[in-house]
């Protein structure tokens, strides 16, 4: 009996201890002993105030209450988000280190997604640039910019993997590659933090959203997510590893459930996962309301017991509902969460407070302007537009455009400056934003302009004649059309995705005029073409390229610059194609084009049989519009001769795979080379391609090149069924080639 009860103390302290460990860290640590130091003087509001994230949805209006500002000279609050008033901004930090008990400092966070004033392509659009480094030149100019309104907290990157084009916030994530999404994630968390977190231009950075969001079923906005828990390892993870080891301070949980769990009440998902087995350690805070909404979700009976489940799940900061702040003490009373739990959240925040700096200086830095639309940072905004938009057709060269030619410029996005910005842009100013109309007129082109239709949805026909009419007159149509801003972005997902209103009409009846037609597309997600492709002589992708969107237009319209970007989602011929991706699992009837049975070619009466026996679409097929990874230039590139150093790769050696890639067309240009590899036979099945690697060369014309890429274990190691991490002896494909559907194959064996 007392052997038992002894053994059950001594579980009893290991598990205290261990708790208590996670709190107090190492006391030879100088933020560790500060940590310490300040939560042993504060009180238990205190430490609830600290849990606090208040703000409204776009900025704090109407001035400052008495109310909110005796909640921060009583140490009630944390930190706030959308308060755009530096004279708020100032008064509310000057009481939180002069008035409240501790002198906490507040930290102010906005959703600095893209750009602050100066506002780069969407996020999907810089992923489209594959440029590590431009994504964070960018995020640095945002922070530069941030940082002057009293800024240091950006709600972003946003890494959720995306192979639903439905989905509205496919806008802000960085595509459907874990690979190519985690270059981007690292590149995002430097830019936006700097060199140093107490840099006052340095804006910590929150990786989001924690998990799966992207995964919602059907691409509905907050949706139900299903992913297995090899999936969840092998896809969903991996850019959040990448935001983390390049020491982002916060994340950020998803809307979502994933398996059944929303995500700001999950326990295995924040401690195992984001704390024991990533090694995450900043502060979790919960998305807009997130926490409340367990309730409708069916997972919290009540607001007191979804702050119950979410302290046990380990989330830190409430964002905008106040659960906690109304229960916390109740639930410590009935034993349902411990003080210990709460000294552990605070102490997480305040790690994080401790490391920017903000103890030392609390305080805007009022001589950082921010250099707000500076020259340099103009420049980067137009120099992202170029790399990140993506020529997908230009049928016999029709592009570079010759600048004799007489130009009708129609569609509703031509002169939209707003539009142009995106979604996610609370802070850019249309007035700045130079739209392709504007470029065209300040260069004195040749060009007409009509609208055609006054806005995307735009149903009406009343200048389509007028239209018609600019078109005869003009050797060239340069269509200007897509997606309003607001048709992307959080809850707004489409079922359709064609262009919408009369777009396709519009673009049918300029097609009968017999003029060649350049379609440019601003758009915050793939928009399906099938209705008119054929319509259309060139398709240039430019998503919503931001505030120098309209220059950078120009100068590809007319070759003075090349389009660089490449798809970073796999675009679909329909949206009932979708969900779509490269990186899919094969079936055991794969399908072939040699199989496919077109819906068409099926004779009338036939015998029910199973058409084709392949996994495919009787009238989509089973191939996209563009593959992943696709984009024209203005020239054109041969690849040949792919060598391996070895086929046998080991533990000791790597493979070096060389390819010699020419430029068999008249003019200079850029190529990105990209590698894939497949796992041929797995102990659980693997993907058709993963890419492994690119990169970008520039080559003159009639110039060869030789591209290399190194393969070590570690690039083909994976999460088994057991979630064991490693990599199976077999063999192994590779290709080496200019996008996911092309390239020069070889092969190797794991030995």
């Amino acid at each position: 009996m007392y052997k038992k009860l002894y053994l059950l103390l001594i579980i009893i302290v290991i598990i205290s201890c261990k708790e208590e460990k996670k709190t107090l860290g190492n006391d030879n640590n100088p933020t560790e002993a500060k940590v310490n130091e300040l939560l042993a003087k504060m009180t238990l509001d205190e430490k609830i105030g600290q849990l606090n994230l208040r703000g409204t949805s776009s900025r704090v209006k109407g001035g400052l209450s008495d109310e909110l500002k005796q909640s921060v000279r009583d140490g009630k609050v944390g930190a706030f988000l959308n308060v755009m008033n530096t004279e708020y901004v100032d008064e509310l930090q000057r009481i939180a280190v002069n008035e409240s008990p501790n002198k906490v400092p507040l930290i102010f966070a906005r959703d600095v997604i893209h750009g602050f004033k100066t506002i780069f392509p969407i996020p999907l659009g810089l992923a489209a640039s594959w440029n590590a480094e431009t994504v964070k030149e960018s995020s640095r100019v945002a922070a530069v910019e941030a940082s002057s309104s009293g800024i240091r907290w950006t709600f972003a990157p946003m890494l959720d993997i995306a192979r639903d084009s439905r989905w509205g916030r496919i806008a802000e994530s960085p595509g459907e590659d874990p690979y190519l999404a985690g270059v981007l994630g690292k590149a995002y968390v430097e830019g936006f933090q700097g060199d140093s977190l107490n840099d006052p231009t340095s804006m910590i950075a929150c990786a989001k959203h924690f998990i799966g969001y992207g995964a919602a079923i059907g691409g509905r906005d907050y949706n139900t997510a299903i992913i297995n828990k090899e999936l969840l390892q092998n896809v969903y993870l991996p850019p959040f590893k990448a935001a983390f080891d390049a020491g982002s301070q916060t994340v950020m949980t998803s809307f979502n459930e994933t398996n059944g769990i929303p995500a700001s009440g999950d326990k295995k998902l924040l401690q195992d996962i984001l704390r024991e087995q990533l090694k995450f350690d900043g502060f979790v805070v919960s998305d807009w309301n997130s926490v409340i909404e367990m309730i409708p979700h069916g997972f919290a009976k009540d607001e007191k017991h979804a702050a119950e489940i979410s302290v046990n799940a380990g989330m830190n900061m409430e964002m905008t509902s106040a659960s906690y702040e109304n229960h916390i003490k109740e639930l410590l009373k009935e034993g349902k969460i411990s003080e210990q739990q709460i000294n552990n959240l605070v102490a997480d925040i305040l790690r994080v407070k401790f490391r920017m700096g903000l103890f030392e200086n609390p305080n805007r830095d009022t001589n950082n302007s921010g250099d707000l639309y500076a020259k340099s940072h103009l420049e980067l905004a137009k120099k992202a537009a170029i790399e990140s938009s993506v020529l997908l057709k230009n049928k016999e060269n029709i592009l570079p455009l010759n600048k004799e030619a007489k130009v009708a410029v129609i569609g509703p996005l031509a002169d939209k400056p707003r539009e142009q910005l995106g979604t996610w842009t609370f802070d850019g100013d249309k007035t700045h934003t130079v739209t392709p109309v504007a470029t065209f007129t300040k260069a004195k082109a040749n060009f007409n302009f009509i609208e055609g239709l006054s806005y995307s949805r735009d149903v009406s026909e009343n200048e389509f004649q007028k239209a018609i009419n600019t078109a005869k007159k003009s050797d060239v149509v340069v269509f200007i059309g897509g997606e309003e801003a607001i048709l992307s972005g959080e809850a707004h997902s489409r079922a359709n995705i064609n262009l919408p209103g009369a777009q396709e009409k519009l673009i049918k009846k300029l097609a009968a005029t017999g003029k060649k037609i350049v379609l440019v597309i601003m758009a915050g997600r793939p928009i399906t073409l099938t209705n008119i492709i054929d319509d259309v002589d060139a398709v240039l992708m430019t998503w919503h390229p931001g505030t120098m969107g309209g220059p950078a237009i120009y100068d590809m319209l007319y070759g003075e610059q090349e389009p660089l970007g490449r798809l970073p989602v796999t675009w679909p011929k329909t949206a009932g194609q979708l969900p779509l991706f490269y990186n899919h699992k094969n079936t055991g009837r794969p399908a072939t084009s040699e199989e496919f049975v077109h819906i068409d070619s099926i004779p009338i009466g036939a015998w029910q049989s199973s058409l084709g026996n392949t996994s495919h679409y009787l009238d989509a097929g089973f191939t996209p519009h563009f593959p992943f990874g696709h984009g024209l230039g203005y020239t054109t590139f041969e690849y040949s001769d792919l060598k391996l150093s070895t086929q046998k790769l080991t533990d000791a050696n790597t493979i070096e795979a060389t390819v010699t890639v020419k430029n068999t067309g008249s003019k200079d240009g850029s190529e990105l080379v990209q590698l894939y590899v497949q796992d041929v036979v797995g102990s659980i099945t693997r993907p058709v391609k993963e890419l492994k690697g690119f990169e970008r060369i520039l080559l003159k014309s009639g110039e060869v090149k030789n591209v290399s890429f190194k393969i070590q274990v570690e690039d083909l190691k994976y999460f088994n069924s057991d979630l064991k991490y490693g990599v199976e002896k077999g063999d192994f494909n590779i290709w080496i080639g200019k996008n996911s559907a092309e390239g020069l194959k070889g092969s190797f064996v794991y030995e």
